[in-house]
């Protein structure tokens, strides 16, 4: 298999290209990031945009929350930095963390903001995770879509029409790159946000296999983009702070550990050094080690390569932490298992239909011989609650 011979991303990777060099798309998106770009012309277009609605409105812009190091620095960087009047949406996927929770609720306090909280249908959230998983090999639809298009009908409700997001995805993939416009918006949800699949589409293919709750066109709203009309209409922008000020994560989570007491917390299959990097969701082992399976890549690769262009980290020093956190199965997709009411041979077969040539994925064998990765140490909160009364009873 074919890896960037300046980071250690694989030709598997989505969205990735290689020039003739063998360097990657991201890489280079990333050189030109650091010496194509004018930064301080690019701050003065951000003003450009935020003061002509500056205190003409309940909120000056709309930040969706998250509680992970991006959303939380955008959040900080807006109310210090540009005395600007957020209110905060958050959009709760099912599997928020308790060190999340915490970092949260101190970020809030301290900054002196009003927060939104949603929590959507957990019955609807298992049918899209089973049917999101059979579709693309990808159990997150629910989070991907609802994450995107809730705070926009957030900002439509409340006629705020500014949505500013954290990072954008040129940092760390090839759907943009940095020498062009970027804007969340309805082209970018459906170029790749939704994997390909609306919230109609979506409708008609869930069946009843894991919950017999009757799920109906209004139940998919938070997962549907809003109308184009209604956003044109409030001249609605969505954009990213990262197309404007340069984008650093490892600054970035100093500040808000600093400014705010954020704290950091392990993930699955990712070296300590990482203590920052998607510690707002206890399912994101799953969703990496089914990266694994799929694309033969997991977490360590992707992050180890933003430290080699970054110049952090060597090649070398990256790929011996790949060998040694890459590839093991976690402990949470037990309760992965639980929650969709499959067997891991049932979850290989599904996963195998998406795997990606030329990487081969292991067999269960394989991956019972590879071991086990540890438990975290919050392992024993998260919630075992599936909402089917025999099965609750039965583990209880």
């Amino acid at each position: 298999m074919h890896t960037c011979s300046k980071c250690v991303m694989p030709e598997t990777s989505e969205s990735l290209t290689f020039d003739n060099e063998g360097v990657c798309s991201v890489c280079r998106q990333i050189e030109f990031k650091q010496t194509g770009i004018d930064w301080d012309a690019k701050r003065a277009e951000l003003n450009e945009i935020v003061d002509p609605v500056r205190g003409k409105y309940d909120y000056d812009c709309i930040v969706p929350f998250s509680g992970g190091k991006d959303s939380t620095f955008t959040l900080l960087y807006l109310v210090k930095d540009m005395g600007l009047k957020p209110l905060v949406v958050r959009f709760d996927h099912g599997f928020m963390r308790p060190t999340l929770q915490d970092n949260a609720h101190k970020t809030f306090r301290t900054l002196g903001v009003d927060v939104q909280h949603f929590t959507p249908n957990w019955q609807v959230v298992r049918k899209l995770m089973l049917e999101a998983l059979r579709r693309r090999g990808d159990f997150c639809w629910h989070c991907h879509t609802g994450i995107f298009s809730y705070p926009m009908w957030v900002a439509l409700e409340k006629k705020v029409p500014l949505v500013i997001w954290g990072e954008p995805s040129a940092e760390y993939s090839s759907f943009y790159s940095y020498d062009e416009d970027e804007e969340v918006d309805e082209r970018r949800f459906n170029s790749f946000v939704n994997l390909g699949i609306n919230a109609e589409d979506m409708l008609g293919m869930l069946d009843d296999s894991i919950s017999d709750y009757p799920v109906t066109e209004r139940d998919m709203k938070p997962y549907r983009y809003p109308p184009a009309a209604d956003l044109r209409k409030m001249r609605l922008r969505s954009i990213c702070l990262g197309s404007y000020i340069p984008w650093d994560v490892k600054a970035q989570v100093k500040r808000v550990k600093d400014e705010l007491g954020w704290v950091g917390d392990q993930v699955e299959g990712v070296p300590p050094e990482y203590d920052y990097e998607k510690i707002e969701c206890f399912m994101q082992g799953v969703r990496d080690w089914t990266k694994y399976l799929k694309r033969g890549f997991a977490r360590t690769t992707h992050l180890t390569s933003i430290d080699i262009r970054n110049g952090r980290k060597t090649r070398e020093e990256s790929i011996e932490l790949v060998k040694d956190y890459d590839g093991r199965r976690p402990p949470s997709l037990d309760l992965f298992l639980r929650y969709l009411d499959i067997t891991e041979e049932q979850y290989m077969e599904i996963v195998s239909q998406h795997a990606v040539a030329p990487h081969v994925m292991p067999t269960l064998d394989e991956v019972r011989a590879a071991g086990m990765q540890p438990k975290l140490h919050d392992y024993d909160k998260w919630s075992r609650v599936v909402g089917d009364m025999s099965k609750d009873e039965q583990a209880s």
